[in-house]
């Protein structure tokens, strides 16, 4: 009896033996061979610009085009051009603009504006017959961001290069204008918009030809062709 109660005993104590458990333990552990730097998973640089491009680009587009249909006039002209006539230059404009504006402070523009009978005066029976001022530009638009102006009336200015194009027909073929010029062209505006996808534009801008004075007559510094031009136009935002 004695001799089972020893074997029972020692048979109890065997899994509670020191060094038999803490082999097992040791062979059940993962071991920490390989566990260094090279072991520790490193970010892809693809996942890591896939990051900063979800945070740095906003979740909506931060900008509207802008469809602008316009009609105005154009005032104080200037012309090297030998056009006789009382009243040229001061005519009715009919033109449009399409605009890319951010909400920030840049926006762009592409602009055409076409003035019929420029050149004719107030004498219908004058000596030209015909006649029309054509530009088409690209512009620069430095605009108030909408942070600070909300949905009141938005102030800009603006600035560009295109083709200022200049024809004419006279009596008898005298004196006939065809000129195709460098125009440069700056002015000032403001746009409002009365509901979320129609509002108002109000512009002005003075162009002239790049090109200085070509006839011996002139005065110093006078452009070839230079004109104001004041228009309102509606606006469609899409």
């Amino acid at each position: 009896m004695r001799l089972r109660i020893g074997t029972l005993c020692s048979f109890r104590r065997e899994p509670h033996s020191g060094p038999r458990r803490a082999e097992r333990v040791k062979q059940t552990l993962p071991t920490s061979q390989g566990l260094g730097t090279n072991a520790i998973p490193r970010a892809s640089p693809w996942l890591v610009l896939a990051a900063l491009i979800v945070l740095v680009c906003p979740s909506r587009a931060a900008a509207d085009w802008l469809l602008i249909p316009f009609a105005g006039g154009s005032f104080a002209p200037e012309t090297t051009f030998l056009i006789p006539e009382e009243g040229a230059g001061r005519k009715l404009t009919l033109g449009g603009s399409v605009a890319w504006l951010s909400d920030g402070f840049l926006g762009l523009e592409a602009d055409f504006g076409h003035t019929p009978g420029f050149f004719q005066g107030d004498d219908p029976l004058g000596l030209v017959l015909s006649s029309r001022v054509t530009t088409l530009t690209g512009s620069v638009i430095l605009a108030v961001p909408l942070s600070i102006t909300r949905e009141s009336l938005r102030p800009y200015v603006a600035g560009g290069l295109g083709l200022l194009q200049a024809r004419s027909r006279h009596a008898a073929g005298a004196i006939p204008v065809e000129e195709d010029l460098l125009g440069v062209n700056i002015g000032a505006g403001a746009i409002g918009m009365v509901s979320a996808l129609t509002g108002l534009r109000f512009d002005v801008r003075y162009i002239k030809a790049a090109g200085g004075a070509d006839d011996p007559l002139a005065r110093p510094g006078l452009s070839r062709l230079s004109f104001w031009r004041a228009t309102a136009g509606l606006v469609l935002r899409y």
